[in-house]
């Protein structure tokens, strides 16, 4: 399993507009892609202006898929990334898996 998390700082009164483009992606994205375990995305509430994604893969492959897709072509890499100041891009390992993954990638 690959996880990936993106601190991601958007530019000034972007919030509301970021959060209606990954409302958007997610049901034609990540909901539909066989090989995306989990997709979430949170907003800090003290810290206007910024979002998290957390996110959950199969694999390598299914990463590229969903990076490749038409859907985050559109909305991702199109609409999205021009709100946003910087994101950083930070792989992990899975250590402990909450119930709905626990089984996935042979992890326990």
């Amino acid at each position: 399993m690959l996880a990936k998390v993106f601190p991601i700082k958007l530019k000034d009164g972007m919030q509301a507009a970021a959060e209606e483009v990954v409302a958007e992606f997610a049901p034609k994205g990540p909901a539909v892609e066989d090989g995306t375990l989990s997709f979430r995305v949170y907003r800090d509430p003290a810290n206007p202006d910024y979002l998290l994604f957390v996110e959950h893969f199969a694999d390598q492959a299914a990463y590229d898929a969903h990076t490749g897709s038409v859907a985050y072509q559109e909305l991702i890499a199109g609409r999205f990334a021009g709100m946003i100041v910087e994101f950083v891009e930070i792989g992990h390992e899975p250590v402990c898996l909450d119930p709905v993954l626990k089984n996935v990638g042979g992890h326990a």
